[in-house]
């Protein structure tokens, strides 16, 4: 009895010493609680802006109105069109008439950031294609976070829909682009500024009533 005594008190510190069992087990490490503040606070955000009349994919960047970041992404090797390499993508190839990016002349650039372990961009991937179609769109992307086999696979099985692709392997440019998660989509005018941002996988729906009026929009302003 008195053996057993001694080493159940052997384990005590001075800090558990004279603590109730009950009050020990309470004391979860904030570590551990860490990713529920998180989610929480973002769940908060989420119905703050329904409560406000915005919906989620309409949560403001700090980013729209401003210059696009600055960025160099290399392309996804293997990944061709027409027997050719299809092109990295860098800020200068957002700039119109800039004398090394496209002209630009009646288009905007939809940035699309997009990965093949995103099972939303799977969903989204047949939306991309029909815009891809419209002749004022140009249609590139940030490959974010991604394998390069992975991605080939993707696109290959799926169809590419996209003009260039930069490999944003380690999420880098993502963070500059203030980037959420994937997919997610910003429209840029021909002088290279974010007009637009919308979170989430688009469906016909939302391309149809959101993000063609914006980019109808941007292409007013000339």
């Amino acid at each position: 009895m008195n053996d057993t005594s001694s080493k159940d008190n052997a384990t005590e510190t001075p800090q558990t010493k004279g603590v109730p069992e009950t009050a020990k087990l309470r004391r979860v490490p904030v570590l551990v609680l860490l990713p529920l503040i998180i989610f929480a606070a973002l769940a908060a955000l989420f119905l703050m802006q329904l409560k406000v009349g915005r919906a989620p994919n309409e949560i403001p960047s700090a980013l729209i109105n401003r210059p696009a970041p600055q960025f160099d992404l290399p392309e996804l090797a293997g990944l061709k069109r027409d027997g050719k390499q299809v092109p990295g993508i860098s800020t200068a190839d957002l700039i119109g008439d800039n004398g090394t990016g496209p002209a630009l002349k009646d288009q905007v650039t939809v940035v699309s950031i997009f990965a093949s372990w995103c099972v939303p961009c799977r969903e989204e991937h047949p939306v991309l294609e029909t815009l891809a179609e419209r002749p004022e769109v140009r249609l590139v992307s940030l490959n974010y976070k991604d394998k390069t086999e992975n991605a080939l696979r993707f696109l290959g099985t799926l169809g590419n829909p996209y003009d260039a692709v930069g490999v944003d392997e380690k999420g880098r440019a993502g963070i500059d682009w203030g980037v959420y998660g994937v997919p997610e989509t910003f429209v840029v005018d021909r002088t290279g500024r974010i007009r637009y941002k919308f979170i989430g996988p688009l469906n016909p729906k939302s391309l149809r009533e959101v993000l063609i009026p914006k980019i109808d929009a941007v292409l007013a302003q000339k």
